[in-house]
């Protein structure tokens, strides 16, 4: 027990300086490049947070376990907004600039939609099961492909309401190559978060099995958050910050690559389906994508305020309260 407790510590300890590493470096090379916040928020950072739910869908896949891979991206994507985007609203409001409104919550909803649609093709035209083919699998690769232009060379070149003024990072210049350094704390950065959350992740499970828990909750709870550490770690740093820009790109991004990179390559692997995945599930990860640019429509359309931030996470306890009750 006081091992585990130990590596969990330790792999806290890793997270924390992962994130702090990969936003300032990715902060470096947003500014040297001339790209914004949000673009590297929504790339490099969003792919790099998503390496935990794309080995372990990968690996469940491989084992024939379909329904561990749909279940870890749905429920991935569910705490990425409601769990993390929520406490990272609550620690500071998110700006919301109008191409954010415009192009990337409608796009989050759009490959949220479309997974559903590709998921349930048996429900929807009456096909022989509910599968997620290769095929299906080709279509979101290539919609990944098609976002990735977008992100670098179709995004308004738009800056956000709040200052993303990146002199926070003077130390970058300092040394004689910036640019190298830079990448290494990325890379550094990455390795600290999916390290640490794996040991996170493993010497958690092995406290709540000493302590009587079952196999059950700790999916539900350690390994569900386990998972999503790296987005919630990048996300909240980059909030105490003041990047909340890089914060939504990391979310969005993540969510996005989840179901598009992910769950593509995983299908063309071997092809999933949503055995275990009920409709509450993903009418929950839908909604995940629609309420937020509802809130930017009718609400404070300026940012995610700290009492929508409240509300997501209050909808992610109700949300764990019923799988609790639902076992």
């Amino acid at each position: 027990m006081f091992l585990n407790i130990v590596i969990l510590l330790v792999g806290l300890a890793l997270i924390l300086f992962g994130a702090e590493l990969l936003v300032n470096g990715s902060s470096f090379v947003a500014r040297k490049f001339g790209i914004s916040e949000f673009v590297v928020g929504m790339t490099i950072v969003g792919i790099g947070t998503s390496a935990p739910e794309l080995v372990v869908s990968l690996i469940s896949a491989i084992n024939g376990s379909s329904d561990i891979s749909v279940g870890n991206i749905v429920g991935s994507n569910i705490s990425n907004v409601y769990l993390i985007l929520g406490l990272t609203a609550l620690i500071a409001p998110i700006s919301l600039t109008k191409s954010n409104k415009k192009y990337d919550l409608p796009i989050s909803i759009f490959v949220s939609l479309l997974l559903a649609f590709l998921l349930y093709d048996s429900s929807i035209w009456g096909a022989e099961k509910n599968m997620l083919s290769r095929l299906d699998g080709v279509i979101l690769l290539i919609i990944f492909g098609l976002f990735m232009l977008y992100s670098f060379k179709l995004v308004p070149k738009e800056e956000s309401s709040e200052s993303e003024s990146l002199e926070g990072n003077n130390f970058y210049e300092k040394v004689k190559h910036p640019m190298l350094l830079a990448v290494a704390s990325i890379l550094g950065g990455l390795a600290g978060l999916v390290l640490g959350g794996r040991f996170f992740v493993n010497s958690g499970s092995a406290i709540a099995s000493d302590l009587g828990v079952s196999d059950a909750f700790i999916g539900i709870t350690v390994m569900a958050l386990g998972t999503s550490l790296p987005e919630l770690a990048a996300s909240i740093v980059a909030a105490a910050k003041k990047k909340g820009q890089m914060a939504l790109g990391n979310i969005l991004g993540s969510n996005i690559f989840n179901i598009t990179l992910i769950l593509g390559v995983t299908s063309v692997v071997s092809p999933l389906s949503p055995n275990d995945i009920t409709p509450v599930d993903m009418g929950v990860m839908i909604s995940t994508a629609i309420l937020p640019l509802l809130f930017a429509i009718f609400f404070n359309g300026k940012k995610i305020t700290r009492i929508e931030g409240l509300l997501f996470f209050l909808i992610y306890i109700g949300y764990i309260i019923y799988l609790s009750i639902n076992l």
